[in-house]
């Protein structure tokens, strides 16, 4: 860490995913960013699981996808399967949408990954400076920036970073969101769990019946990396320090062949954490904005929370790049929370909900073993083709906003998901795709391996079948590009030969034209009311 005071344009804290990936986005548009992490490195815990199919298309855009893909599980462990114990055979299975196998709506494939063989290809994707073992200690809010009082941990030694704005992506204990008092809602502390990482062998147990995650009645299993590792999540006993974690472990293996004792779990790390289920009441407090947990924490049944962030992130850092360099109105980052607020609540519904099946199987099968009951016959299932169905929460989401133009005006937001969490929701099951303003642009093949959503990058993307007519508008100071469309394309998309789609860095539509745009400043008009930037005389 400098000794000298600093200035950069977003100070990042927090060095996940999310944070990660922010300051690789950040980077590639040119802005000056400094990462504070008061942990010593990245994380050795596995954590997170699963990368969607819409995480990994923001990775294809950061030319990372294929070495998440290359450290990853095979396709085959994209499935869950539930058992008594690991070595008892599935009474459930079911398959992760979009994870096991292609699917026609994306260019990419979700992956089972574990957060630690992750954030390293992250961290590497970017070279703006990371400072490890620095903790955020203090904010003070001034009229055009925030200064951040930082304490390296090591050496004791403070110094003050000016940044233009902050982007709190430190975790569902954000010391930034309680430092600015933003208060949370949803149901809180869901369950203390405990994670047990340990070597052992259970090849002949697995190998035929692969999972990402194996549900039992006393906890669930997890592989870690190809070549070997695994992790148990349980409920943290009421004395963790007198636990012994290799017996524990053991025993929700279950016995091998024969009547003797089963396998020996060799523990290598244990952590206790917290299972949090909120959304915070404010993203955004003036240059200070919240991503990732630190805005929504998600259970992580489902594997929704992390990539929850990631799309936070990927919606919110070509605005802050638009004010920083000028071509947006400081307005345009009032959009990130009006935008990202709805996703958050909906996802928090289904999380929510998913987990109480889930927590109401567990119990009721340790009821029925209890009581000698070996067929799980009256088990109500902890999934429902909602639970793996999730494209409308990874590809349908719907912005409504004023950076999103509905027949030339911004439509009216959409207003939070009410609090119910008791049932899963319906909205992200299906996903169709469309052409419509706000919503994700479709993918098709181009040509091949070149998809619609590879044009979209550090700048707008106009995508119509008349290219020359559309490049004779001349819409400085924005960054644009334009795309032709072919003609099946552009059929499928509503438009006709003169129409247009203009396409946000983050691949939403931010404007539609079916037809011929009424003149030739349309265009410009468009890029200024999505900006929320004033037009060029």
């Amino acid at each position: 860490m400098p000794a000298a005071d600093t200035e950069v344009d977003v100070l990042i804290v927090g060095g996940g995913p999310v944070g990660l990936t922010a300051r690789a986005l950040l980077q590639r548009w040119g802005v000056r960013t400094v990462l504070v992490e008061k942990h010593s490195e990245l994380s050795p815990f596995p954590r997170s699981r699963l990368v969607n199919a819409r995480s990994m298309e923001i990775f294809r855009q950061l030319g990372v996808a294929a070495e998440i893909t290359t450290n990853a599980f095979p396709r085959e462990f994209g499935r869950i399967r539930f058992r008594d114990t690991l070595y008892d055979g599935d009474f459930a299975t079911a398959a992760m949408v979009g994870v096991n196998a292609p699917i026609p709506e994306s260019p990419v494939i979700g992956v089972a990954t574990s957060q630690d063989r992750l954030e390293p290809t992250l961290l590497a994707a970017a070279d703006a400076p990371v400072w490890f073992g620095v903790e955020l200690v203090g904010l003070a809010e001034e009229p055009d920036s925030v200064a951040a009082e930082l304490v390296d941990r090591r050496s004791g030694g403070g110094m003050r970073v000016r940044a233009r704005y902050v982007l709190a992506a430190d975790g569902a204990n954000s010391t930034v969101r309680q430092r600015l008092g933003i208060d949370t809602t949803g149901p809180g502390a869901m369950a203390a769990v405990t994670t047990v990482v340990f070597d052992a062998d259970l090849t002949g147990w697995c190998a035929d019946q692969p999972a990402g995650v194996y549900f039992t009645a006393h906890g669930s299993f997890l592989p870690l990396y190809p070549e070997g590792g695994w992790a148990w999540l349980a409920p943290t006993p009421e004395d963790p320090d007198r636990a012994d974690w290799a017996d524990l472990v053991s025993r929700a293996l279950g016995s091998g062949p024969g009547s003797g004792p089963g396998v020996r779990a060799d523990v290598v790390r244990v952590q206790h954490w917290v299972m949090n289920a909120f959304v915070a009441e404010r993203f955004h407090h003036d240059r200070i904005l919240l991503a990732g947990d630190a805005a929504h924490a998600m259970p992580v049944i489902g594997g929704l929370g992390m990539n929850t962030g990631l799309s936070d992130v990927h919606n919110l850092c070509w605005k802050l790049a638009g004010v920083l360099h000028g071509w947006a109105g400081s307005s345009l980052l009032e959009t990130y929370a009006t935008e990202r607020e709805p996703v958050a609540h909906l996802t928090l519904r289904q999380a929510v909900a998913n987990t109480r099946l889930m927590f109401q199987a567990q119990s009721l099968r340790q009821e029925q073993l209890s009581s000698g009951e070996s067929a799980p016959a009256h088990v109500e299932l902890p999934w429902s083709d909602r639970y793996f169905a999730q494209l409308g929460l990874v590809l349908g989401v719907t912005y409504r906003s004023a950076a999103v133009l509905v027949d030339g005006s911004p439509p009216p937001p959409e207003p939070p998901e009410p609090s119910d969490l008791s049932e899963p929701s319906d909205v992200g099951t299906d996903y169709v795709p469309t052409a419509e303003p706000g919503h994700r642009m479709p993918h098709f093949w181009r040509a091949p391996d070149r998809s619609t959503l590879d044009a979209f990058g550090e700048w707008f993307t106009l995508l119509t079948p008349d290219p020359t007519r559309w490049e004779r508008q001349t819409p400085a100071p924005w960054p644009l590009r334009v795309e032709t469309l072919a003609a099946e394309h552009a059929e499928l998309c509503g438009l006709s030969a003169d129409g247009a789609l203009l396409v946000r860095p983050d691949g939403h539509i931010g404007a539609r034209w079916p037809g011929r745009p009424p003149d030739d400043s349309a265009l410009v008009r468009a890029l200024a009311a999505v900006t929320g930037s004033t037009a060029p005389a």
